[in-house]
């Protein structure tokens, strides 16, 4: 596996200090630099860019890897926005239903990474709007990551092949049932993806816009320009409002 550390333009996981904090010691006041660090993840920088997707991968994959890695590259070129694809946390072992449930108790080190994303990006970078995209378990993780930090203040939330069942925190649905923010799901129209967007048509309504993708399977192979473009067009309305 590739090192997922690497970002563009030269840019290190050690980045420049961000904000100033002002302490008093001993009747003293004393500046103490806070650092937003870039957490480990592939980076595309768009200098003065008010707006930032956070993309986040699917189960055993990395950082540039399937779906996430023509979504960051294809969503910076077109709009020229950053975008922070993260190395979240990987089990090793073969796909089990063990697995899979072994990976509720990576959660709170995805919310760990999430947040210092976000932290990173308004810190460091000055981004005002921030965009949240999972794939597959990614999905997982960033809606559980929603429904649990409201005060995120993340300004939309992207799913790709989001896939439900599973007791809390995996289950997806679920978590989106308390995510009160816009919502577009994308769905390989073909596979498992429809029946678990099929049952969020149900559940959440009006607050989530649908896009199946004809012919595609859970991975997206072949169809990642679809994927990409349904993406920038939400992206582009949600921005022009």
């Amino acid at each position: 596996m590739r090192c997922p550390c690497g970002g563009a333009k030269g840019l290190s996981v050690s980045t420049r200090l961000g904000r100033r904090v002002v302490l008093g010691l001993l009747g003293v006041a004393v500046l103490i630099d806070a650092a937003a660090r870039m957490p480990a993840g592939k980076y595309l920088e768009a200098p003065g860019s008010p707006v930032a997707v956070i993309l986040a991968h699917g189960q055993g994959l990395d950082a540039d890897s399937q779906v996430v890695s023509p979504l960051r590259q294809g969503i910076h070129r077109a709009l020229g926005v950053h975008t922070l694809s993260l190395q979240m946390p990987v089990l090793p072992g073969r796909i089990s239903q063990e697995l899979f449930l072994a990976y509720a108790g990576t959660f709170p080190d995805a919310y760990a990474r999430l947040q210092a994303a976000i932290d990173f990006l308004r810190q460091d970078k000055g981004v005002q709007r921030i965009y949240l995209l999972g794939y597959s378990m990614g999905a997982r993780m960033t809606t559980a990551f929603l429904a649990t930090h409201p005060d995120a203040g993340v300004a939309g939330f992207i799913g790709v092949g989001i896939t439900a069942g599973g007791p809390d925190p995996l289950n997806a649905n679920r978590s989106l049932l308390r995510v009160h923010l816009p919502i577009l799901d994308i769905y390989a129209e073909d596979d498992m993806d429809a029946r678990f967007a099929a049952a969020r048509r149900q559940i959440i309504g009006a607050r989530i816009e649908q896009v199946p993708i004809p012919g595609a399977r859970h991975d997206y192979r072949g169809h990642e320009d679809e994927v990409l473009r349904a993406v920038l067009d939400w992206l582009r309305r949600r921005e022009a409002r």
